[in-house]
């Protein structure tokens, strides 16, 4: 600010003193006699513009107009001031410059080749979204300059993509973009950290194989189909055939189920039988009494004597049948 006070009073004096001019004329008095008179008397003329030319050139010098979303840089003879410029109109030294850092979000786009762990070429399609933080422009140009994507940023996206790929195989990699993208992204962005370089994000578009390693996955999704498929029929015909073992196998349990059921029911009515004999007899034992045994024998009798009948001991008496008299 006090250059451009001094750039206004020094301008001004030269305005005033450019305006300055004397005029002469020739004036007579009463008397008759003429006399010239010079009298100085102050307008605005050709030579007061080209005062104004220095102080709009000092004016021009001391007004920096940063854009929207950019920081600017002030350099005095070179030397990186630590202080950044906002967006909008700022102030300055004339002898001052200013470079203006782009702190919106930036995208680029990366292509590169890259070799899995099984020595096999991949190209790679990838995009990586950035931003510079504020308060790091000074830093970044001080350390990096301007080019900062193609001197820090590229060759660290390159180098990452290529160390995380070699740690799988070709097939390792088919289907793992998201996985992929993750893994480079965590790497750059511990590796700008040191720039004020904020990694927002990293995407692997794209990832082409050879055409001979493409022919190979092919055939070889095609042959695992192919077993899929036979492996498939031949369960199926192993679930068939244990559903008609089993389903045997139920069949003879419910036969022999049946069979046993009935053997116990005969042997159960056998059971009951011979238990109903038993008591009957058993009833029939306790009924019989010596009265009864007698009472059955001479209801039974026919009237015939035996001829011979056994006493005690081992005597036989015989019977002798003596006819009736008349």
């Amino acid at each position: 600010m006090t250059w451009i006070f001094f750039a206004i009073a020094g301008a001004a004096a030269v305005l005033i003193a450019t305006g300055f001019s004397y005029n002469r004329r020739e004036v007579t008095d009463r008397s008759g006699n003429a006399s010239i008179r010079t009298q100085r008397q102050w307008k605005v003329n050709k030579k007061s513009y080209f005062a104004l030319l220095p102080l709009l050139l000092i004016l021009g010098g001391c007004i920096a107009a940063v854009p929207a979303g950019h920081t600017g840089v002030l350099l005095t003879f070179g030397r990186v001031e630590s202080n950044v410029l906002a967006e909008g109109i700022n102030f300055k030294l004339p002898y001052q410059q200013v470079v203006n850092i782009d702190n919106r979000v930036q995208k680029e786009p990366i292509l590169l080749e890259a070799f899995s762990s099984d020595i096999q070429q991949t190209d790679v399609s990838a995009s990586i979204n950035f931003t510079i933080d504020k308060t790091q422009s000074q830093n970044l140009y001080r350390n990096v300059g301007v080019s900062y994507f193609q001197t820090v940023i590229y060759p660290r996206v390159l180098e990452n993509v290529k160390l995380v790929f070699s740690n799988y195989t070709a097939e390792g990699l088919i289907g793992m973009r998201t996985e992929l993208s993750n893994l480079v992204k965590t790497l750059m962005i511990e590796d700008m950290n040191e720039y004020g370089i904020q990694i927002i994000d990293i995407n692997i578009e794209d990832i082409d194989f050879t055409q001979t390693f493409t022919d190979a996955v092919e055939a070889k999704q095609v042959a695992q189909q192919d077993k899929l498929t036979t492996q498939t029929k031949q369960e199926s015909e192993i679930i068939i055939a244990q559903a008609e073992a089993e389903k045997k196998v139920i069949a003879a349990n419910a036969e022999a189920e049946t069979a046993r059921i009935a053997a116990d029911a005969d042997a159960y009515t056998v059971e009951v039988r011979a238990n109903a004999e038993a008591e009957a007899n058993l009833a029939i034992a306790a009924s019989i009494t010596e009265a009864l045994i007698e009472y059955n024998k001479i209801h039974q009798w026919n009237g015939t004597v035996p001829d011979v009948q056994i006493g005690s001991g081992e005597s036989v008496y015989p019977v002798i049948n003596l006819p009736e008299s008349d």
